[in-house]
């Protein structure tokens, strides 16, 4: 006495799957998408500013994202308003003609540099008219109240 399958076709132990889902599956193409805008929006706000500048540390009750020009300071006392180096006689009236008076401006020095080179681009800056504000980062130690 023999026993049947059911299947009739003579598929002597191979298995038929009705309607076997043949698509690719995205699942793992969108993880990997989204691993990759995490790691392009991280690096994209590191690469923010191309000039290297080690800025001091102080405390902060919080942080500001608003956009404004930014005059770096380097080091060695170089000058760039942006990612363009700049001279110190046409800092004040580049920034005016270009952003005009009354316009706040971030300036960011090395934390290494002499006082000399910041002093000239604060009285650049003020006689055009120019609110300047300091660049620093938030200090990693234990904060007061």
């Amino acid at each position: 006495m023999a026993i049947s399958t059911g299947l009739g076709n003579g598929s002597r132990g191979r298995r038929s799957y009705p309607g076997a889902v043949s698509d690719i599956n995205v699942t793992p193409f969108v993880d990997v998408l989204l691993v990759v805008l995490v790691i392009f929006m991280m690096t994209s706000h590191v690469m923010e500013f191309g000039i290297e500048v080690d800025v001091p540390a102080v405390r902060t009750t919080r942080e500001s994202f608003k956009e404004l020009p930014i005059v770096t300071v380097t080091r060695d006392g170089e000058l760039y308003l942006g990612e363009n180096r700049v001279n110190i006689n046409e800092l004040g009236e580049v920034v005016k003609n270009k952003y005009g008076a009354g316009q706040a401006v971030y300036l960011r020095a090395d934390k290494q540099t002499i006082y000399d080179p910041i002093a000239q681009v604060l009285a650049a800056l003020g006689d055009a008219g120019v609110a300047v504000n300091m660049v620093t980062k938030p200090d990693e130690g234990p904060r007061r109240r």
